[in-house]
């Protein structure tokens, strides 16, 4: 059942006096009527997402404490790049984002009832191949078999998890994916930057894919961990590590080491430092002999390495034309967002604005979709 959502009048009131504010100069704060601000304190309305989230940082309150009965608060996930902090101002504009998710529910397809769950997630060595073991085969995936992107797309169909692509450029943002929950619903929503180097890409998508077999754990630290822990054991699972430390200990220098890895990171389309740890996760559970190479000679190769952006492979020319962007949404992702946005938007003659902001692109950019989807 969806609760009314009210904002927290006494801790808007508690905000206000330390500020000094009226609710007059909150409203011209927020760019609101004052009368816009006595509805939402009364309870007869309530703020638009982008209101909520300049409400929440004028304030100075979390989203737990702006706003009251929130039974069906989405939950939000991000898969952070490098040492990446996240901040409250990131959870609340994710959140903002999944409440104006919503109007779009109703244009997906009906959602499923069977979806895989994993229902005792642990990063216990054997207790996580076991679980990767039991996916793999839901897949039809043999334990020497290399996972291929279109297993990953259809296994995100099937979970009711919707995929977004977009371009969020390479270093201006704090993550390379969000995962957004919307509990009521059972729908999630899961963006993936396509302004990210082919090799990791295919980890984030697996990353995001623990995510929706764990829901319990979506938003906390021991989501996170299993996750990345599960990707990394999917793409390359004990079998595989098996045969990969053998080889790579049978050779009698660093570089032939290092060329057995890489070569492994290359036949499966995944990082050089996804196949490094795994082998290092196998040894140190079988207590075998470990690697030699060094984590700092691994990232020296790593960087050295690189492939092309995933925005460089799908388009011909980057950025893409709206049309092909979202045909590439289609076909390659086999995401329903874009056609359930198309009806959304025909039938409620929704703005520019909105897709501004649940996209979090440029007006720019969301006046070329705007302007395609409607055409």
């Amino acid at each position: 059942m969806i609760m009314q959502r009210s904002l927290s009048r006494s801790k808007v009131k508690a905000s206000l006096e330390v500020l000094g504010w009226t609710q007059s100069k909150l409203a011209e704060n927020v760019g609101v009527t004052p009368q816009a601000v006595t509805n939402w304190m009364s309870g007869s309305d309530f703020p638009r997402p982008d209101k909520l989230l300049k409400l929440a940082t004028i304030l100075k309150l979390a989203f737990n404490d702006l706003v009251e009965a929130q039974s069906d608060q989405p939950i939000v996930a991000f898969k952070k790049k490098g040492g990446a902090k996240t901040t409250e101002i990131h959870r609340q504009k994710a959140v903002a984002m999944g409440i104006m998710l919503r109007p779009l529910v109703p244009y997906l397809p009906h959602v499923k009832s069977l979806r895989t769950v994993i229902s005792t997630p642990s990063t216990e060595y054997d207790a996580l191949q076991s679980a990767v073991e039991e996916v793999r085969s839901k897949l039809c995936i043999g334990k020497d078999s290399s996972l291929c992107y279109e297993d990953i797309i259809t296994e995100f169909g099937r979970n009711d998890a919707v995929i977004i692509p977009v371009m969020w450029g390479q270093k201006d943002r704090h993550e390379n994916a969000l995962h957004i929950l919307l509990p009521a619903d059972q729908v999630t929503f899961i963006y993936l930057n396509l302004d990210t180097y082919i090799e990791d890409f295919k980890f984030w998508m697996c990353h995001e894919l623990a995510h929706v077999y764990t829901p319990e754990l979506a938003g906390k630290d021991e989501g996170e961990n299993f996750a990345d822990a599960f990707a990394g054991a999917l793409l390359f699972p004990r079998d595989q590590a098996s045969k990969a430390h053998a080889e790579a200990t049978a050779m009698t220098t660093q570089q032939g080491e290092m060329a057995v890895l890489l070569r492994y990171a290359e036949e499966n389309e995944i990082s050089l430092f996804t196949v490094y740890c795994q082998i290092r996760n196998y040894a140190l559970a079988l207590g075998l002999a470990p690697l030699r190479t060094t984590d700092q000679s691994l990232h020296a190769v790593r960087t050295m390495k690189r492939g092309n952006l995933v925005s460089e492979i799908l388009f011909d020319e980057v950025p893409p034309l709206p049309n092909a962007f979202i045909a590439c949404a289609d076909t390659a992702f086999q995401s329903h967002f874009f056609t359930a946005l198309q009806q959304m938007l025909r039938d409620k003659e929704t703005g520019v604005g909105y897709l501004q902001q649940v996209l979090d692109i440029s007006i720019q950019d969301a006046s070329a979709l705007h302007a395609e989807l409607i055409s």
